[in-house]
Parts: structure tokens; sequence; C-alpha cells
């Protein structure tokens, strides 16, 4: 019987990272179709202004999330938002990944004062606030949401160098490393052939986290008025539009605040349920 307990909690543990997995990619899921399908139709014009259909409230008919101020369709500007939530997570990670996975290897490679060096420039860069880079550059260049991710992707490159670092670190020490080096490979060729396909788990999670982050930044930077200009919506500036209005139409809060928060806790979701996937040592540990 007491053999019995640990093997019903073990079983309730690795049906509810499933859960987690399923979830996170059902929801993630659903915002990029939601995304891809913005691109060929969506109920009405996200950006169209009629005056004779502002602020209808939720559930109404032809607008089941209303309308704004200007009377343009919530859920038509959800859906584009959705398209452009998207493509800063992709910006944003796509700029920390290149950047900071070679970096990341090179110290691990090089070790030393090398690696010390580099390190030491990640938590420097790490200790500036992400936010604050992206409104300094876009002070210097103009409002838009490329300059603004730019500085989000590079303020991401410091976490992904550690991450990649730390892992390539127990990589390097295993014996067909060893192997390799004895018959003369370069470092540049382990690290492609033999470290990162081993590290790639760390780094399909990490990205995960990173992307939900992002959108979070894209929706902190919009709602100051430096991300997504208009008229391309987004759900940042749709939270900033609504806030004089929250007593008399809440749902132009509540739907975009919703979608941030459940695309957000989708990645995360599915970061959690793909570690628990991709790397087996955690059914070990947790055991």
């Amino acid at each position: 019987m007491s053999d019995q307990v640990p093997l019903q909690l073990d079983h309730r543990r690795r049906r509810w990272r499933r859960t987690n997995l399923v979830v996170g990619a059902l929801i993630v899921g659903t915002v990029v179709a939601t995304a891809l399908l913005s691109f060929v139709w969506t109920p009405y014009d996200p950006t169209a202004i009629s005056g004779a259909d502002a602020l209808l409230p939720s559930w109404s008919p032809g607008h089941p999330m209303g309308t704004d101020a200007f009377g343009r369709d919530v859920l038509s500007q959800l859906m584009v938002g959705a398209r452009s939530a998207l493509f800063v997570g992709v910006l944003a990670v796509s700029i920390a990944v290149l950047i900071g996975v070679p970096v990341g290897g090179f110290a691990a490679a090089r070790r030393g004062w090398v690696e010390d060096a580099v390190m030491r420039l990640a938590d420097v860069i790490y200790a500036f606030p992400a936010v604050l880079g992206a409104i300094l550059l876009v002070a210097a260049l103009e409002p838009g949401i490329g300059p603004a991710m730019i500085a989000i992707g590079v303020a991401y490159v410091p976490i992904v160098a550690r991450v990649t670092r730390g892992a390539s670190l127990r990589v390097l020490e295993l014996d067909f490393v060893t192997a390799a080096r004895s018959y003369g490979r370069t470092p540049s060729f382990i690290f492609i052939r033999h470290v990162l396909p081993n590290i790639a788990s760390v780094l399909i999670v990490q990205a995960t986290v990173l992307f939900a982050l992002a959108i979070l930044a894209e929706a902190a930077l919009s709602f100051l008025g430096i991300g997504t200009q208009p008229p391309d919506p987004s759900w940042g500036r749709s939270l900033r539009d609504a806030q004089t209005l929250v007593r008399i139409a809440p749902g132009l809060a509540l739907w975009p605040g919703a979608a941030i928060a459940l695309t957000v806790l989708g990645f995360n979701l599915l970061g959690d349920g793909l570690r628990d996937a991709l790397d087996p040592r955690l059914e070990v540990d947790r055991s």
C-alpha cells in the first residue's frame, strides 16, 4: 500500500505536466490561427470608423465584442492585434537567439578570462532595463515597433547567452566531446555538431518564455504610445484608448487585457510543458 502512494503521486504529476503542454499548445495554436486568419478575413475593416456604431456593448448584434469610441469593431482589432503581437515575439526572440547563442557558446568554449569578460559584459547589458532601452532607441530614431523590438531583442541577448553557456559547459565535459577534440575538431565544429543539438531543448523552452515577455513588452510600449503606431491595431494601444472609458464601456479594456493575459499564459504553459517533455532528466530528479 505504501508503494502505491508514490506511484499515484508520480502519475498525477505526469498527467499535470501533460495538461500544461496540451493547454499551452491549444492557446498558442488559437492565437497563431487567429493571426493567420486575419490576413484573409476579419468581420469588419479594423480601421473603419463608424460614428453611428460607436461604443456598442459586448454581445451586440454583428459585434460580439462591441465597438470602440470610433465605431471600430473590437473583434477585428483583436484579430489583427494578434498578428502584431506574434510579429514582435518572432523579431525579438530571433535577435536574442541569433546573437545570444553564438556568444554563449563562444564563452563556454574559450573559458578563462575570455569567458569572464563576455559574461560580465552580458551582465552589464542585462542590468539595463529593456523597456528603458527601447524608449531611448525610439527617441533617437522614431516611434515604431521595429526600433522598440530591436532594443527588446538586444536586452534578451544576455539571457540567452547565459543559458547557452551554462548548458554548453555541461555538454563540453562529456566523453564524446573529448573524443571529438582528440580527432582535431575545431571548437566551432564541436559546438555546431555536438553541443547545439544537445542544448536545443533548453533553448526552445527559453525561447517560449522570452516570447511571452516580448508580447508583454510590446503591449507596454504600445500603451505608452511608442510601440505599434496607428492605424495598425495593437492590444496595448487598445488598453490605453480604453482607460478613459472603463466606466461606460468596460469591455474595451476587458477584451485586449484578456487577450494579452491568455497569450502570455499560453506561452508560459507551453514552455513548462516542453521543458518536462524535452528533458527526461526531470523525471529522474522528481522521482
